[in-house]
């Protein structure tokens, strides 16, 4: 396979942008005070995950002959498509008509959140999707229905139960959720509100993969 550059410049640049946004966050005065740090946030732990595909994809950008790397890269972009696609439906619906709903506005001892730059929003809320649904639609093959039909909902299940575990559990260490629409609804609601994200997460999947020629 013929050695091209812009793959390179796609997950090099990527990378650089998603780490970027991820080092700025240590500004925030809710971070270093908190149960879990960055992590109960649905945001940093995708943005690791397609952090982590943009750095595997550059390897195989190096060495496509090895089978592993590229198992593993289609297993990280299996992954974390859909989690960027939950986070990206969400976030920009709510910041955009309802920012009450996912932005908090003060910490437990009353220091102001502030509004994150635009460009800091952008690396964290839309790079990450963007070069992963790029990388998949011009550098990946599509999924075949075997696959789809074998991993695509398990995963998604899997991940939903394992972030709503540990999100419910960092809520109860913290008195709060990261996203005040979960705060403020009960246990039940945040049951349909993680169903509901997980089908978001699988829809946006099987679309992708549907429309991949």
């Amino acid at each position: 396979m013929a050695f091209s550059l812009w793959p390179v410049l796609l997950h090099c640049s990527a990378a650089t942008i998603m780490g970027w946004g991820f080092h700025w966050l240590n500004q925030l005065p809710l971070i270093s005070k908190q149960y879990g740090w960055h992590y109960p946030a649905l945001t940093v732990l995708g943005l690791h995950v397609a952090f982590l595909a943009m750095i595997v994809g550059l390897l195989v950008d190096f060495a496509p002959s090895l089978k592993a790397l590229r198992t593993l890269k289609r297993a990280l972009i299996m992954i974390a498509m859909p989690i960027e696609a939950v986070i990206t439906s969400i976030y920009w619906s709510l910041i955009t008509f309802f920012p009450n709903l996912i932005k908090m506005k003060a910490t437990a001892d009353g220091a102001p959140i502030p509004f994150l730059p635009l460009s800091v929003d952008l690396s964290l809320h839309a790079v990450p999707g963007i070069a992963l649904v790029a990388d998949f639609l011009l550098l990946e093959r599509k999924y075949s229905q075997r696959t789809v039909a074998r991993y695509s909902i398990p995963t998604m299940v899997a991940c939903t139960v394992a972030y709503g575990a540990w999100a419910e559990w960092c809520a109860r260490m913290n008195g709060y959720f990261m996203y005040p629409f979960l705060t403020e609804n009960p246990f039940t609601i945040r049951l349909v509100i993680y169903a509901g994200s997980a089908i978001v997460g699988y829809i946006s999947f099987r679309i992708l993969n549907a429309i991949h020629s």
